[in-house]
């Protein structure tokens, strides 16, 4: 597997995690001192908020939807052991696989480190898409 394989497959295995509800495994792909910025700019620190917010979302509000549409990411190493991935996609809270229909489509930006448990995720950026010149 490449590189870049390896680095999307992060991705991958977040999606899956969100769109079965799993907190602890979508949180696991996080370091342990991650940054993660949610699209309206809430800031949770380290692994363990990550997981206790996604816990509350999929059992409340997030139950049942999900992650789609990251298209085409820009994958690029900064270093061996240091990535940044700029992708598009979102959650559809109806399940379906065009958050965009839904309003909810995102800029998506992940730093990934890797370690030597593999690629983790250490900073995540969530951009909602808008156009405010048609607002």
């Amino acid at each position: 597997m490449s590189q870049r394989e390896e680095v999307l497959s992060v991705l991958t295995r977040l999606a899956d995690a969100w769109n079965n509800g799993d907190a602890d495994a979508y949180g696991n792909l996080f370091t342990e001192d991650a940054d993660y910025v949610t699209f309206f700019g809430l800031r949770s620190v380290g692994r363990q908020a990550i997981v206790d917010s996604h816990r509350e979302l999929f059992q409340g509000p997030l139950k049942g939807s999900k992650l789609a549409g990251f298209g085409d990411p820009r994958v690029r190493f900064l270093r061996d052991d240091v990535a940044v991935i700029v992708t598009g996609g979102g959650s559809s809270l109806t399940g379906g696989d065009d958050p965009a229909a839904e309003g909810r489509e995102s800029s998506l930006t992940y730093v990934l480190v890797r370690g030597d448990d593999g690629w983790r995720i250490t900073a995540f950026q969530n951009t909602r898409v808008s156009k405010p010149w048609e607002a």
